[in-house]
């Protein structure tokens, strides 16, 4: 694909069903980028909402999808119809700082290798009850402390040269839910050789409201079971972003925690082990309590720990079914090739 004589130029890609009024919000923030993206170009799958009228309202261009494929399809079905040298996605749920595309544009210009970029969300989430603050923070402050060499892309607010999409065969459409269909891109971005950035100053803000179930359903369904078979596809397991040492250990530890809880109502030698865990969960995890605190105060921080312990549990167990099914389907594989001889 040919570059403009002026420079790079910027498709901004947006998949959404039933966006509703933060949809709305969303576009408001793509009309008020100071630097116009040279198209934008929204995708409604499968709406029952009547989005895709909001985008035409706005005067983008609109492609529809008359049943839901999910985000991976969408995003596909927009870069496919796209013009820009660049293609900037990002979520129906977020809203863009001002001068997004120039932070885009700039770190392209400036670093002729780069392939992809991602950014993060803001510290100020739109949503105000407890749980969206707090999962909004601690994506935050993940990406915010995670290494500039990026290992993933990130489909919520993520740029890449369109030519480098289309090689690597864009987002995998087996994810028919929002799931890890760009950290699987990532990955594969990774493994042909090209470069990602995370480019800390590029910041969202996301809208979404999370609540008990929708963020269980969310972190441990169509997160934590996919990317451990990812992971155990691939044979690694990267040390950043939530993948970090000291992530690791603490799962780990909170595994361990319940049984010597357990065992300390029958017997005092287990109290030493679950002061120990408890100590090494605070230690390990402190700059992040910190942080929250720092931003939200004590109490607000006190309410998270049991949350982010209970994150490392179910993360934990997401990952030992996952490993199971992985064995499973080693050995059934084996099995038919012995039979097949």
């Amino acid at each position: 694909m040919t570059q403009s004589l002026s420079g790079p130029t910027v498709s901004v890609i947006i998949p959404v069903h039933n966006g509703g009024d933060k949809f709305r919000r969303c576009l408001l923030s793509v009309k008020a980028l100071r630097t116009p993206p040279d198209e934008v170009i929204v995708v409604a799958d499968g709406n029952s909402d009547d989005s895709w009228r909001v985008a035409e309202e706005f005067h983008m261009r609109v492609l529809r999808r008359p049943v839901q494929g999910g985000p991976a399809r969408a995003r596909n079905l927009g870069a496919h119809n796209a013009k820009g040298d660049i293609l900037f996605f990002i979520d129906a749920d977020v809203t863009v700082p001002h001068d997004a595309i120039e932070q885009i544009l700039n770190s392209f210009q400036n670093d002729p290798d780069l392939d992809a970029l991602i950014g993060s969300y803001d510290d100020e989430p739109f949503e105000s009850n407890f749980l969206s603050q707090y999962k909004n923070l601690l994506h935050h402050y993940v990406h915010q402390t995670s290494n500039k060499e990026a290992f993933t892309f990130w489909g919520a607010c993520g740029a890449i040269r369109h030519d480098v999409f289309l090689k690597t065969g864009g987002f995998d459409e087996k994810y028919r839910y929002p799931s890890i269909e760009d950290i699987d891109l990532g990955y594969r971005l990774k493994k042909a050789g090209y470069k990602i950035h995370l480019l800390k100053h590029l910041r969202v803000k996301h809208l979404k409201h999370w609540g008990i179930l929708s963020l269980l359903k969310a972190d441990f369904f169509y997160r934590a079971l996919p990317w451990t078979d990812l992971i155990l596809n691939e044979g690694r397991i990267i040390d950043d972003l939530n993948l970090k040492r000291s992530s690791r250990i603490s799962a780990i530890a909170v595994i361990i925690l319940p049984l010597t809880l357990t065992g300390s109502m029958f017997s005092t030698w287990f109290l030493t082990p679950t002061v120990f865990l408890m100590v090494l969960l605070l230690g390990l995890n402190w700059d992040l309590y910190r942080f929250f605190k720092d931003k939200r105060g004590l109490g607000f921080t006190v309410k998270t720990i049991p949350w982010h312990w209970f994150y490392f549990f179910y993360s934990s167990l997401a990952f030992a079914i996952g490993y199971l099914k992985f064995q499973i389907k080693r050995l059934w594989k084996k099995k038919r090739v012995f039979y097949e001889q």
